[in-house]
């Protein structure tokens, strides 16, 4: 089953997607109401990301809660979760695309993007790139509080005080942790180089698992468990399987940035290597290669100008160093890790068949 009748299973995106659907039009009805039209574009901006969201982490989030007892007849609170976490996300790449730079996400310009576009077609005055940043900034925050507003409306459901703090403490420091490893990230792709390569790989572990890892598998887990009145042993049971499925998610995520075809990751070719990230590929493909190659490395990544016959080289270089095929087996590795934690799990049988489901598809996904 593809990742995308996964979500479907038991209505889950159904439902996600009519709760963000609900927030966007009162948000929409409550700016029209006392700004007019000048603040609806920040709507316009936040549904066109929310519309091309995967809802992964939402179905990760709700299967670990059926996974625990919850009952799929009052799914309420675990909608809220998934459609908080979806919101959450949002916000994250708003911001992630502006400290990247990026131009496009998921086939459609970035949101800095159209709104200094809108700037220029408009004839404003001022800078249409600082315009578009600032929107994309307040985009993200906007996006940010949703999401709170979204988890403290569904633990309203929640009859459990414990449940309740439990789910909401998971949330709060996925929030702090996620933001750290923004920072980490930006970080580690200013210091210089060395060759000390088993630092820059720890390095780039730490942003793997700060920014990305746990936030989009092991959090949703832990907060679904949670959420179901999970003891702190089964969430801590949960998140053993959560860390290494999300990081074998983002090592892929990470191939993908450097070999995925833009047709389907909706993202340039070798975005990635322009934007300079020092991801475990690129580590190890910088302490496996020639001192040339790895000269190479060191000079062109994080070239904003690389032309595609330069993108094209560094490619050549990380395929021939066995840097690819390292990171494909650790990406194997992982998950063969998480799934084995998973099933020695003692929960719901036909939670746990989606929950692996999900994690294979999470991890051989092409976009």
């Amino acid at each position: 089953m593809n990742t995308s009748a996964l979500v479907d299973v038991e209505d889950v995106r159904t439902g996600i997607d009519a709760l963000l659907r609900a927030h966007l039009d009162t948000t929409r009805a409550s700016l029209a109401s006392a700004y007019g039209d000048d603040a609806l574009p920040l709507v316009d901006a936040t549904g066109v990301l929310l519309g091309g969201g995967k809802r992964l982490r939402a179905a990760f989030a709700y299967w670990a809660w059926r996974a625990h007892g919850g009952d799929p007849t009052t799914p309420t609170a675990a909608l809220h979760l998934g459609a908080a976490l979806e919101l959450f996300q949002a916000a994250a790449l708003f911001h992630d695309d502006v400290m990247d730079n990026s131009d496009t996400r998921r086939g459609a310009p970035t949101a800095h993007v159209a709104f200094a576009a809108r700037h220029r077609a408009s004839g404003w005055v001022g800078s249409p790139t600082q315009f578009g940043l600032s929107a994309a900034i307040l985009l993200g925050d906007l996006a940010l509080v949703a999401s709170e507003d979204l988890l403290h409306r569904g633990l309203d459901e929640v009859a459990d005080p414990t449940a309740r703090r439990r789910t909401r403490d998971i949330f709060a420091h996925m929030r702090t942790e996620v933001t750290v490893g923004q920072y980490l990230d930006m970080l580690s792709q200013t210091v210089p180089w060395d060759d000390d390569h088993a630092v820059a790989e720890q390095r780039a572990r730490h942003v793997i698992r700060a920014k990305s890892a746990r936030y989009s598998v092991e959090h949703p887990l832990t907060m679904g468990t949670a959420l179901a009145g999970g003891t702190p042993e089964q969430v801590a049971a949960v998140a053993r399987v959560g860390l290494p499925l999300g990081e074998a998610f983002q090592l892929r995520d990470d191939v993908l940035g450097v070999f995925g075809d833009p047709a389907v990751t909706g993202k340039p070719a070798g975005d990635d290597l322009r934007e300079g990230k020092r991801t475990v590929l690129v580590v190890r493909a910088a302490a496996a290669a020639t001192p040339v190659e790895r000269a190479t490395i060191y000079r062109d990544l994080g070239r904003p100008d690389l032309t595609d016959a330069e993108v094209d080289r560094l490619r050549e270089i990380i395929v021939r160093s066995g840097a690819l095929s390292s990171v494909d087996a650790l990406v194997d590795e992982l998950a063969s890790s998480a799934l084995a934690e998973l099933d020695a799990l003692d929960i719901d049988t036909a939670a746990r068949a989606v929950l692996r489901s999900l994690g294979e598809a999470a991890v051989a996904r092409q976009a």
